[in-house]
């Protein structure tokens, strides 16, 4: 079983009421590689143009990104392949979620006064080690600016992940499609079958396995 992985990063922030931590995920519907969470307390001032990173450019999205680090707090949970289908897509991010809030937690010494957390749903209360208090927010990525930058620190930090997959998997155009299920990836795991990186709890994946 492969384990979750930690990265943190400190900037600087000028929050004196307590931090606020923004949490948003990238990765739930793919059919290959880890689902990834990021977690930010964002500096003052905050960097211009967040917003949600599916509604930015990769341009705008690599710029934000080098601020938001460079500038704010910020941490990542990775949760790989193994323990997604170990504990399910859902329970794979909210480990994931998990996992980034303790490593900010960490380096920032303090806990936070509130986690928002971009859905419907947080770890409270279906993760042990979750203590902190926190808030839903559906559509948070877009309307919240600390979820808006977690939202690109997520998205960045995975994409790069299956870029990197890609070179030992060339043929299913992950550096193009982040691992979903494109009618070129579903093409390529048809021919070629599935990969290590593969999600075997996912439909398209097993039901492959069960007709070789």
């Amino acid at each position: 079983m492969g384990q979750p992985i930690l990265l943190a990063k400190t900037g600087s922030t000028n929050d004196r009421r307590g931090p606020l931590i923004g949490v948003d995920e990238a990765g739930r519907g793919p059919l290959a590689g880890p689902v990834v969470a990021a977690a930010v307390v964002l500096c003052s001032p905050r960097p211009a143009g967040l917003d949600d990173s599916k509604k930015l450019s990769r341009d705008a999205r690599a710029v934000l990104e080098e601020r938001i680090k460079r500038r704010c707090r910020w941490a990542v949970g990775v949760v790989d392949v193994e323990d997604i289908d170990r504990l399910n897509i859902f329970g794979a991010t909210m480990l994931a979620m998990t996992l980034a809030v303790t490593a900010l937690c960490e380096q920032l010494d303090e806990d936070p006064h509130e986690v928002l957390v971009d859905g419907n749903l947080t770890p409270h209360g279906r993760r042990p080690e979750w203590r902190w208090p926190a808030r839903a927010i559906v559509g948070g990525d877009a309307i919240e600016p600390c979820i808006s930058a977690a939202s690109i620190i997520a998205k960045e930090h995975r994409d790069r992940l299956m870029r990197e997959a890609a070179q030992q998997h060339p043929h299913y155009g992950w550096e193009r499609n982040a691992g979903y299920g494109t009618p070129e990836h579903l093409a390529a795991l048809r021919l070629h079958g599935p990969t290590p990186l593969h999600r075997r709890s996912f439909a398209p994946v097993a039901q492959l396995e069960l007709a070789i």
